[in-house]
Parts: C-alpha cells; sequence; structure tokens
C-alpha cells in the first residue's frame, strides 16, 4: 500500500514536457446495452466497427437537427 507524503518537491519538474497542442483526445462513450448491442450487429453485417457506424448514425442526427434549425 502506498502513502501520501506531506509535502513533493517540484522543483526540478519540468513545465509542459507532455503538453502537445495538436493533441487530440478520444472521450469514453458509454452507451445502454439495447443500443451497444443494436450498434454491435449493425457493425458486424457491415464488416465495421463500432466507432465506425455510431459516427455515421450521429453525424446523420446532426445534419437532421441542423436542418430542422435552419428550416
Amino acid at each position: 500500500m502506498s502513502t501520501l507524503q506531506e509535502e513533493y518537491d517540484f522543483s526540478n519538474g519540468e513545465r509542459g514536457k507532455f503538453y502537445h497542442k495538436d493533441a487530440t483526445f478520444n472521450l469514453p462513450i458509454y452507451l445502454e446495452s439495447e443500443v451497444e448491442n443494436f450498434v454491435a450487429k449493425l457493425a458486424k453485417e457491415q464488416k465495421k466497427n463500432i466507432s465506425e457506424i455510431v459516427n455515421a448514425l450521429l453525424f446523420k442526427d446532426k445534419e437532421l437537427m441542423e436542418f430542422m434549425r435552419l428550416g
């Protein structure tokens, strides 16, 4: 079991050592099991991965929402 120290010495630390301005982050998205099963089935049928299917569905919804907002 590790214990936390009262103080830590960061005097030799390097600010921004791991910072990359062009870095992108993939956020985890948690689907309800019914939705996940549906998407997994579609992905298998279309020989794609789940991310491709989810992105395609979300892009369609995005297009519809933009159309409804402009209409």
